[in-house]
């Protein structure tokens, strides 16, 4: 029992099309019309294989395909949405090769004992409204009305707006939520989103934890002078101090926190904008990474002393707002176990490995035992027009996938 790689390939083709970039790539942000095109297609795919399809109050779509009791299912799926100028295979791989698992079984004839269901999730990229994993974490009951509300755009439009112009019913939050056990299992499967498993020539990669962010929104308030009459040592540039901040935050993550702590600084507004006046006010927004709490702790520690540091000698006034401050976690031993001895018995070289980058996989953690199959990014490359991974790698970590899911599902009560 194999999966057939030309359908994924023209699922990933099909996709590839709602929002698609003269110069390659994709940019499909979350509950945008494109989005929305992703999902109808997404929506008659899963109904052609069977699947019975509903939708939650936050556009979590699933699609189920019934097993011979009525069990906790097991549970498979990833994202459609993507970042600005990104690539076809960020999300997309895993959604469509849930869906080959099904179309394999179905033409295979075979029903499993538990029920299967497919899922994609809303909002997994923080590009719009810059929050990440926004329709996992409304699974796992950690969102609520009012941070819906507060979650905007840059046109303004909050999450909660969006979800109700896309004909969803954010009102009805509290039936998203999933209960300890609802699920017998959840496996995404992803593309790596760098270059560890080309560089050891590895095909899969089995997740042993996945980093968490901190994300912070930064402002640093001076004074805005005109350029050619004040004196350097009178100056309160804030566009100066936020360069300081932001070097502070690359030197905390290379070499004062800890071994996998990751630092990002990776939006920057300079107010007001002009060549001839000194910059008066100047917001950043941060991402601080680990799989390590206690070393992200201490990075996140080390850069709020930074702040006050930076405003005291400038004279600057520096304030943050936590954006999210999540916890990292370790999956499921069970399941990685599972998944090890599946890639063994299909003879794939692979390489047991933690996820720098959050998944929606780490939201089910509470809920269910969780997994997590990576394939080959091209030269490490993601969230980019040039992220690319080959089918031939695709098709081998969607069998993985396949046997994985096809073992849990015929496991009894």
């Amino acid at each position: 029992m194999n999966i057939e790689k030309d359908r994924i390939q023209n699922d990933l083709e099909q996709i590839a099309q709602f929002g698609k970039l003269p110069q390659g790539g994709v940019t499909r942000l979350a509950l945008s019309d494109l989005d929305m095109k992703a999902r109808t297609y997404f929506i008659e795919a899963m109904k052609q294989a069977k699947l019975d399809v509903r939708v939650d109050a936050v556009g979590n779509i699933y699609g189920r395909r019934e097993g011979k009791k009525n069990l906790p299912p097991v549970l498979l799926g990833s994202h459609l949405d993507t970042v600005p100028e990104g690539g076809n295979y960020d999300g997309i791989v895993g959604v469509t090769s849930a869906l080959e698992v099904i179309r394999t079984l179905n033409d295979a004839g075979i029903i499993t004992e538990r029920p299967i269901e497919i899922i994609n999730f809303t909002a997994e990229e923080s590009s719009r409204f810059r929050a990440s994993t926004i329709g996992s974490k409304a699974v796992k009951g950690a969102i609520t009305s009012e941070k819906m509300h507060k979650m905007v755009d840059k046109e303004e439009i909050s999450f909660y707006q969006a979800l109700q112009n896309a004909g969803y019913h954010p009102e009805q939050l509290d039936a998203v939520k999933l209960a300890p056990g609802a699920y017998h299992a959840f496996i995404e499967m992803h593309i790596e989103q760098g270059p560890v498993l080309e560089r050891l020539d590895k095909k899969i990669g089995i997740v042993t934890a996945i980093a968490a962010p901190t994300r912070m929104h930064i402002t640093i308030e001076g004074k805005a002078d005109h350029s050619g009459n004040t004196p350097m040592n009178m100056r309160q540039d804030a566009l100066a101090g936020a360069c300081e901040i932001i070097l502070a935050i690359e030197e905390i993550a290379k070499a004062k926190a800890g071994e996998h702590t990751v630092g990002t600084v990776g939006d920057v507004s300079v107010k007001p904008g002009a060549m001839n006046v000194i910059p008066g006010e100047v917001q950043l927004w941060v991402d601080i990474r680990d799989i390590a709490l206690e070393d992200k702790k201490k990075a996140v520690q080390l850069l709020l002393e930074k702040l006050d540091e930076v405003a005291q000698q400038r004279g600057l006034k520096v304030k943050y707002e936590m954006l999210s401050d999540e916890v990292p976690v370790q999956l499921c031993p069970r399941i990685i176990q599972s998944i090890q001895a599946v890639t063994e018995k299909l003879n794939y070289p692979y390489h047991v490995m933690h996820s720098g980058a959050g998944h929606d996989a780490m939201n089910l953690v509470p809920i269910t035992d969780v997994g997590m199959i990576f394939v080959p990014s091209q030269a490490g490359i993601s969230h980019n027009i040039a992220e690319f991974t080959a089918i031939d790698d695709i098709a081998l970590g969607a069998n993985v996938l396949l046997h994985t899911v096809y073992q849990l599902s015929m496991e009894g009560e």
